[in-house]
């Protein structure tokens, strides 16, 4: 399951709890039932906000020709500084350099709406 991090306006609390995706948490009483904390003396219904931080890891068992089917860009670390680009297609280079920006992998001709 995910980990998600609330901010409570009302007490000045971040608080981390595990959840599935489909729950929508919105006050500070289901937050502490979720992530099994005590209330203490804010008032149960004060409202929260969800953090976003980074995105998930995902975890695959898809062989580099798959991901690169799928429109994924997989990095190899090589050396210090060098990345491989084992899914590299059409005109992206085959190794990404340090400190050289024509050896980035077009990402933007891979991500769309």
């Amino acid at each position: 399951m995910p980990v998600y991090e609330y901010h409570c306006k009302d007490n000045g609390r971040t608080v981390d709890v595990s959840h599935p995706m489909k729950v929508k948490l919105e006050t500070w009483g289901e937050l502490c039932f979720a992530a099994q904390i005590p209330l203490a003396d804010t008032d149960p219904l004060a409202s929260i906000a969800r953090i976003f931080t980074s995105p998930p890891g995902v975890a695959s068992s898809k062989s580099n020709s798959e991901l690169k089917n799928m429109g994924f860009t997989k990095l190899v670390k090589r050396d210090d500084g060098v990345y491989e680009n084992v899914t590299a297609t059409g005109g992206e280079k085959r190794y990404m350099n340090k400190g050289d920006m024509d050896s980035v992998p077009h990402l933007n001709k891979k991500i769309g709406d």
